[in-house]
């Protein structure tokens, strides 16, 4: 059920339009059997100008973003999902918990074939096996949160809290600061 805030949006039941979907993440929905997708213009994929044209409000968006981290010749990865109000704390929170050296964006040639999702539309969901997925604990305590399809051209509607039952999930306090504006 789309709540008021999202209720101007056309959704589907995402198990209905695999077509709107990466293949991987068509794949996991059995961790989030009620998602729901929604056609965007693909030119609009980044969240503030998603949020700007579909009327969405940023503290219901979050953004998945891939962190690899360094320790001598070890490598680390990660995905974090923070609301679009917030940013992911990379070089403090994440480079701690993850034990590195030095933590940073994965590479975007990294991210697209690691997650075989495309870039501005990465997500938790689907993600391979392994991966650890970090959710800040605001994005889990939104009751309806948008988050991205593995694909530029929709995004997927979902309860907050859904996204700590994908594989790998841990939700955590300040994993995300707040973003001066």
């Amino acid at each position: 059920m789309v709540s008021d805030v999202h209720s101007h949006l056309t959704t589907w039941p995402a198990a209905e339009r695999p077509e709107l979907l990466a293949p991987a993440v068509a794949a996991a929905l059995t961790y989030v059997l009620g998602a729901r997708v929604f056609e965007i213009d693909p030119a609009l994929a980044d969240t503030a100008a998603m949020c700007a044209a579909y009327d969405v409000p940023l503290d219901t968006s979050a953004n998945c973003v891939l962190v690899t981290g360094r320790r001598g010749g070890d490598e680390r990865h990660v995905a974090c999902v923070a609301l679009a109000t917030t940013r992911v704390d990379v070089n403090t929170f994440v480079r701690k918990r993850l034990d590195v050296r030095k933590a940073s964006f994965s590479a975007m040639e990294f991210a697209v074939s690691a997650s075989g999702m495309e870039y501005g539309g990465i997500t938790p969901i689907g993600l391979p096996a392994g991966w650890p997925v970090w959710i800040d604990a605001a994005v889990a305590a939104t009751a309806e949160v948008i988050v991205g399809s593995g694909i530029r051209g929709s995004k997927i509607l979902l309860p907050g809290a859904d996204l700590a039952l994908l594989p790998g999930a841990e939700v955590l306090e300040g994993l995300a600061v707040p973003v001066l504006r």
